[in-house]
């Protein structure tokens, strides 16, 4: 019903402020978790900028931490449903991996646990295809997955945290949303692009904007699976709004794209700035990513497209995902925006 109130963790996050816009715009009360007023702030400037002021009376905030227990059973007070979006996300092996990892699984096992202590049974997660799609052995050059795979972390050449993070922290949710029980439904996303707010987004959109400005270090020749954000907070308002979402999860891809392919999208998009992708061998990024750093999380995907099946999630939404060519370029047009009003007149 429009006029629950639903939690929403981590609220001035990329994947967060677009969630957060998609449920007021539905009708629906917000309280999101934030750690500092000035995200909360964040947050506020974007619902604005996409639905005006008038929505801002249904829109509150709590400051939580998913490494404390404070706060979060007065943050469940009279909540319909949460929808737990936080999680620790770097682009390289964080130094801390045990703050990491009790963040991601320890985090997501403290929201489950508050909510079913508040009576609140529903909770919509967001995961990702991390949790899927590794370590499943040599297999084709061309590879399609789809909601019942996971992940193995044991077949896994060169597991990077991420990835352990994400799988571990999935396994976690349903396993206790059978024992507590609860009304769970997961969402896994591909690599998120799409339309920036502010300037505190995701590790691809950074991408992203370094290759529009030629900078930022040389890159795989491989590619990744390219989501819309506008699609994933589409997936998690669906999600709530349908029933027969409780108990399943919905991998949220659209297309796969190489980088020298997302080079030539914005090459000819924008042909005033100085696109740049100097490319890696595969053998120089197997020998890195053995010492940490970003190429660990892409390790696995080389020699390998990873697709992902649309019809489960495109069947909930009631139409086709965003294509990838969208979702990169409305990612770099509002980059290029927002880069020139930080710079002002």
């Amino acid at each position: 019903m429009p006029s629950d109130l639903v939690l929403v963790t981590g609220a001035s996050g990329f994947v967060g402020k677009w969630t957060v816009i998609a449920l007021l715009r539905a009708g629906y009360s917000v309280r999101g978790s934030v750690r500092s007023e000035d995200k909360a702030e964040a947050v506020r400037k974007a619902v604005v900028s996409q639905l005006g002021e008038d929505v801002l009376y249904r829109l509150s905030f709590v400051k939580l931490n998913l490494l404390l227990d404070y706060g979060w059973s007065k943050a469940m007070s009279r909540v319909d449903a949460v929808m737990h979006i936080a999680a620790p996300v770097q682009a390289s092996e964080p130094r801390d991996k045990s703050k990491f990892m009790a963040a991601a699984v320890g985090g997501t096992e403290r929201v489950l646990r508050f909510a079913a202590l508040a009576g609140v049974r529903r909770v919509i997660m967001t995961s990702s295809v991390a949790a899927v799609a590794y370590g499943h052995g040599n297999q084709s050059a061309v590879q399609t997955y789809s909601e019942a795979d996971y992940t193995n972390l044991a077949g896994m050449r060169v597991p990077s945290s991420y990835h352990i993070a994400k799988t571990n922290a999935e396994r976690t949710a349903w396993a206790l949303a059978r024992a507590l029980p609860l009304d769970l439904t997961t969402i896994l996303p591909s690599a998120i692009l799409g339309p920036v707010l502010d300037d505190d987004f995701s590790a691809s959109v950074a991408l992203v904007g370094n290759m529009l400005v030629g900078a930022g270090p040389a890159m795989p020749r491989s590619g990744f699976s390219v989501v819309d954000v506008r699609d994933v907070a589409a997936a998690h308002l669906a999600a709530l709004q349908k029933p027969a979402s409780v108990g399943e999860r919905y991998l949220v891809a659209s297309d796969y794209l190489t980088m020298p392919e997302v080079a030539t999208i914005l090459r000819s998009a924008f042909p005033d700035h100085p696109v740049a992708a100097p490319y890696l061998p595969d053998w120089l990024v197997r020998l890195m990513a053995r010492f940490g750093g970003p190429l660990r999380v892409v390790y696995e995907d080389l020699g390998q497209q990873k697709h992902y099946g649309h019809d489960k999630i495109e069947k909930l939404l009631g139409r086709p995902l965003l294509p990838g060519r969208e979702a990169i370029l409305s990612c770099a047009s509002t980059l290029l925006a927002l880069r020139q009003s930080n710079a002002g007149p």
